[in-house]
């Protein structure tokens, strides 16, 4: 039952941990080059609407409807990140665990057989 409980512990510690890794990765991630493109092809087109004398009254919302573009692209494109990397750092740390379980229980037997070789050794004394 115990083990239970601590498995239990590890899971969500290990849920934990891989949400706050992939959403770091889905923050840096999702600034790529298509938005930095759209981004220069919005400041451009500001920058000729306003040599070519059209009113702020023009300019202001295309500024500002490329501005919002662009954050929605890459809220929608942090959000697809956040759940393949989510996946991608569960599955890598759920085999740690088992990884490193298997490592304790191997260590364990060990010891054991050891005990068990000294002690019949001193037997045979």
């Amino acid at each position: 039952m115990a083990q239970t409980e601590e498995y239990e512990q590890a899971r969500e510690e290990i849920k934990l941990k891989a949400a706050r890794i992939a959403g770091e990765r889905a923050r840096i991630a999702r600034w790529d080059l298509n938005v930095a493109v759209f981004l220069f092809a919005i400041l451009i087109i500001v920058i000729i609407l306003l040599f070519q004398d059209f009113g702020i009254e023009i300019v202001a919302p295309i500024a500002l409807f490329g501005l919002v573009m662009v954050w929605l692209m890459g809220w929608r494109r942090g959000r697809q990140l956040y759940q393949s990397f989510y996946d991608e750092e569960l599955a890598k740390l759920t085999r740690e665990l088992v990884e490193g379980k298997k490592k304790v229980e191997e260590a364990i037997e060990e010891t054991i057989e050891e005990k068990i070789q000294k002690a019949l050794r001193e037997r045979r004394r």
